[in-house]
């Protein structure tokens, strides 16, 4: 095994590592999460009208959302879940289906830079993990069920394929692009506009026939098709059916992508970008030089302009989304890598080389360090809801007589469903939980909803002035109920900077802490925060933690 490839080897530890500080999941992660769930404790429905379906043990019959959405992504971690989870029955299954995700995203990024290496060389690829390895977005969503994280992974591997080599095959050329547009058809439609891009730069540049490009599409879109339509008609008892053709007619051609906001048509050049690639030098020193040097200007712009036309023409979108455009960032690293490579090389004869590779060293510590020590805590603490309902039943088991409970009924407000709880969180039915997740606010204003629930998990707040929807329903439909707050979860609002003398408090770091390294990872936490307090005359960064969620327990005589 090379240095680099050795090295590679950051991936799947950091997008782990990510994953175990973080382990809930957020509503738009909902869909393949309760998906994942019910395909492992019911499997997939025996066809596309299969009558002794009990539609009440799959999630996405209750909550469809606005589109159908793929089912396939999901269908493959509960596949490869079901092994582990005969050889130990009692693992993490939510957990267990994450990492395998993450791990395949890993395995693409670490195959990625090994043909970097095979392509440019030992520095660029070595620069190319230093880059990556330090972006946060990417090491913190790897393992996150997203329909663009199920498709990153595939597009990584055919950008791979398309990299230079000394024997180049059209064979490989004609793959990836069945790649591309197999996680199009499957996945995420925009990645349409990525395959005519690319595929355009490898006509103009007589890299590909017309022939193997007909014949590369018609492939990935004949097993794609034919692999979402079996797999989706049968999840969501329908034929025929689409998905990702239905998210488009929904969000592009009828326009309703809009109603969750709009961005100008610059803000994927002006702020996802950046954000994603993280260290500045990255894109306002290391890619001009790629670009500027004869040495790697080919390579780069063989690298950046099917990249940015994707996202140039996806711009003209008005709802935006960083994550939309995820797929191209391993391209616009090693564009990165190639002139940060150059600097390397030429270090020894130039004295701008010299402190240019400096600065990018420098830089990219400086941004890793930011990533794990500031931006993972504060993102690990966007979870209440999951943080909650685990604390519910840890909290239910210390204070109850397990022998005489009967059924327990929980109710969850909407926050707390947006913000972790899973089917995979909640208890089996046969111990007696009941957990409601009523929206309508008809029934929510009867005391006969209220009045089963031996449990709320609700929205709360540092003002107590501030009382939430529901509460304000419970007080009105129960007057005379009483409540007991048995449990406060407190969520990231935004960053603090401490000034020197202000004490820091560190929730979010030394709830991490605590569950991954016990009270003297804490302590050894607490140490160097001071040493470093030091070195930045008092001043510190820390996320900033208020009540976002509360446990309520009903008292009754």
């Amino acid at each position: 095994m090379g240095y680099a490839a050795g090295l590679a080897l950051v991936f799947p530890v950091l997008i782990l590592l990510h994953l175990f500080v973080a382990p809930y999941t957020k509503v738009e992660e909902s869909f393949h999460v309760q998906a994942v769930h019910d395909l492992l404790a019911n499997g997939l429905p025996n066809g596309w009208n299969d009558t002794t379906l009990n539609r009440t043990n799959y999630d996405h019959f209750a909550f469809p959302g606005a589109v159908p959405r793929s089912a396939v992504g999901a269908t493959a971690l509960a596949l490869l879940s079901k092994p582990v989870i005969l050889f130990r029955a009692g693992i993490n299954q939510q957990l267990l289906a994450r990492a395998i995700l993450g791990l395949f995203n890993a395995s693409s990024l670490a195959i990625y830079a090994t043909g970097l290496r095979r392509s440019f060389g030992h520095a660029v690829a070595i620069w190319y993990i230093v880059f990556q390895a330090s972006q946060f977005h990417l090491m913190y969503y790897a393992s996150r069920p997203l329909s663009n994280m199920f498709a990153f992974g595939i597009t990584t591997l055919a950008f791979w394929l398309l990299l230079p080599g000394p024997n180049p095959s059209q064979f490989q050329q004609s793959l990836a692009l069945s790649l591309l547009t197999f996680a199009g058809v499957v996945f995420r439609s925009e990645l349409a506009l990525l395959v005519g891009t690319q595929t355009l730069f490898l006509i103009f540049s007589r890299r590909i026939s017309i022939y193997r490009t007909t014949f590369a599409g018609l492939f990935g879109l004949a097993v794609g098709l034919t692999l979402t339509v079996c797999i989706d008609g049968a999840f969501w008892q329908s034929f025929p059916l689409w998905p990702e053709f239905e998210a488009f007619r929904f969000n592009v051609l009828a326009g309703q992508s809009s109603e969750w906001g709009t961005e100008p048509w610059s803000f994927y050049f002006s702020n996802s970008l950046p954000r994603l690639l993280f260290n500045p030098l990255c894109y306002l020193l290391a890619i001009p030089v790629a670009l500027r040097q004869s040495a790697t200007r080919k390579s780069a712009l063989s690298l950046l302009i099917p990249a940015m036309a994707f996202v140039a023409l996806y711009s003209f979108q008005p709802h935006k989304e960083w994550r939309f455009i995820i797929y191209i960032i391993p391209s616009l690293t090693s564009g990165a890598a190639l002139g940060a490579g150059y600097l390397w090389t030429h270090r020894s004869r130039s004295c701008f080389a010299r402190w240019a590779t400096r600065a990018l060293a420098v830089s990219s510590l400086a941004v890793f360090l930011l990533s794990n020590l500031v931006l993972l805590p504060a993102s690990a603490a966007n979870y209440p809801g999951g943080q909650a309902i685990d604390a519910m039943h840890r909290q239910h088991a210390l204070r109850e007589d397990q022998s005489a409970q009967s059924d327990i009924n929980v109710y969850l407000g909407n926050l707390a469903c947006q913000t972790g709880v899973t089917r995979f969180l909640q208890q089996d039915p046969s111990s007696g939980w009941v957990y409601d997740k009523t929206e309508d606010e008809g029934i929510k204003s009867t005391s006969e909803f209220w009045d089963r629930f031996d449990y709320l998990v609700l929205e709360t707040s540092s003002d107590a002035n501030i009382v939430g929807s529901d509460e304000t329903r419970l007080s009105r439909a129960l007057p005379s109920s009483a409540w007991e707050s048995v449990y406060v979860v407190n969520g990231f609002t935004g960053i603090t900077v401490l000034r020197p003398g202000v004490p820091a408090k560190g929730i979010a770091e030394r709830r991490i802490l605590e569950s991954v390294g016990g009270a003297r990872a804490v302590g050894l936490f607490e140490r160097i925060r001071e040493y470093a307090r030091v070195l930045s005359r008092g001043w510190w960064v820390e996320p900033r933690m208020e009540p976002r969620v509360q446990i309520l327990k009903r008292v009754r005589d």
